[in-house]
This record gives C-alpha cells, structure tokens and sequence, in this order.
C-alpha cells in the first residue's frame, strides 16, 4: 500500500518560506556557498591554464534566483508548492532577484574563459522569457544553447555538456542538480548516496540552502524518547 503524502500545517510552509526569504543565515549561507565556489573556479582554472575547455554547470532556481516571493504568493492563494499554472506565470512576468554572491562569481567565470551552462527544470515554453530574466539581471553568456530546461532528465542534459567540456563545478540545491542517481531516490536512499560522494560536496558539488522543497518534507520527525520520570 502506498502511503499518502503527509499534509503540511500552513504555519510550517510559512516557516520555511519566512526562513529562506527573510532570514540573514540564508544569505550568509548563499554567500559562502559562493566564495567556496570561487576559490574553486579560480584554483580550477590556475591548474588547467587556462579557462578554456572548463565548464560550469549550474541551476537555475533557489541557486541563482531567489523566487520566494512567489512561493509566498501560493501560500496566500492556498496552493501547493509546485503549483504549475502559478509557476508558469511566474516564469513569465515573476521578477526574481540574484542570490548575494551569484553575479560576482557568473561574471569572474566569464572573464576567466569557463563556460557557463544554466540547467534548470524550469519550462521549455518559457525558455524566452527565462532567457530574459536572466539577461536582464545581467547574468553573461546566456544563450538559447547555454540555458537547457525541461525535458530531458537533467543527467542527460549534463551529459551533453560534458561531451565537450570538463565540468568542474556544478551548482545547486537539490541532490539531482549533481547526479542522476539522485532522482527519484527515496529519502534513505538520498542519505546514503550522499554518503557515497562524499568527497564531492564542497569540491565540485556545491550545495545551496533551501528550506522550501525537497523530499526530505514529507518525512516524520524522530523526537527524542525521554526517560519517564517520577
């Protein structure tokens, strides 16, 4: 028997959207995972000599731009956190800003000679208008062929990537940003292929903060199990 999805409290959505949204850990967060990712590219890049063939692979969503204001907007309107029509709309008319730290990296990248690709699951029929916003924030080499969304699974569309550049950091905040194996993996799972590419994280595999989505937010809390007193 397939177990329901748990139904989430209102106040706990409204948590994790006020944490990821207004709270200064969050940024501090985004920032270091941007000065890590720094002085990844610019040591990558002193070892090759140059930034030519190098690659960065990076999503789009909650690691680029920040769109809780349209997660809070959904929450007000009662509606789930992957509510497609609200997205889509979004997509086309949202004004997302960047993450702190995100146009100082893209642009260092660029200087530097390394191929940015944007890989995101965000809508195929939207593709102009993502290429838009990202333009407008300023973001550099955004390209119909460097801007891939959905359709093929993201491993396929880091695949072509990699056919003709070495990838040496991929940017994101869920685990299937990074590897295939992660898609559609049960929470245990997750846990314990996390625990197999280990020496990853903080390598080439640069993990943002997102309170607001993941598998892990159907899962049962485990309280501790104090001893009876008295």
């Amino acid at each position: 028997m397939t177990t329901p999805p748990r139904r989430h409290h209102p106040s706990e959505r409204a948590i994790a959207i006020r944490y990821q949204q207004r709270s200064a850990e969050v940024k501090a967060l985004q920032r270091q995972c941007y000065a890590l990712a720094t002085l990844r590219l610019k040591a990558a890049v002193q070892a090759n000599g140059t930034g030519k063939g190098l690659a960065v692979v990076s999503d789009i969503d909650e690691t680029i731009l920040d769109n809780t204001a349209v997660m809070a907007h959904a929450m007000t309107l009662g509606e789930a956190m992957d509510g497609f029509e609200t997205w889509k709309l979004w997509e086309r008319e949202g004004a997302p800003h960047l993450l702190p730290g995100a146009a100082d990296f893209f642009h260092l990248a660029d200087r530097l000679g390394v191929t940015i690709f944007y890989v995101s699951d965000r809508f195929e029929e939207n593709k102009l208008a993502t290429i838009a916003t990202l333009s407008r924030l300023g973001l550099p080499q955004v390209h119909a062929d460097h801007v891939l969304l959905f359709g093929p699974p993201k491993a396929e569309r880091r695949a072509a990537v990699e056919r003709d550049h070495r990838v040496i950091l991929h940017l994101g905040d869920t685990l299937h940003d990074f590897d295939g194996c992660f898609a559609d993996a049960t929470l245990e799972d997750q846990h314990r292929l996390a625990e197999d590419h280990a020496d990853r994280f903080g390598e080439d595999w640069i993990v943002f903060p997102n309170a607001a989505h993941g598998t892990w937010m159907e899962a049962e809390l485990r309280p501790w199990d104090a001893p009876r007193r008295g």
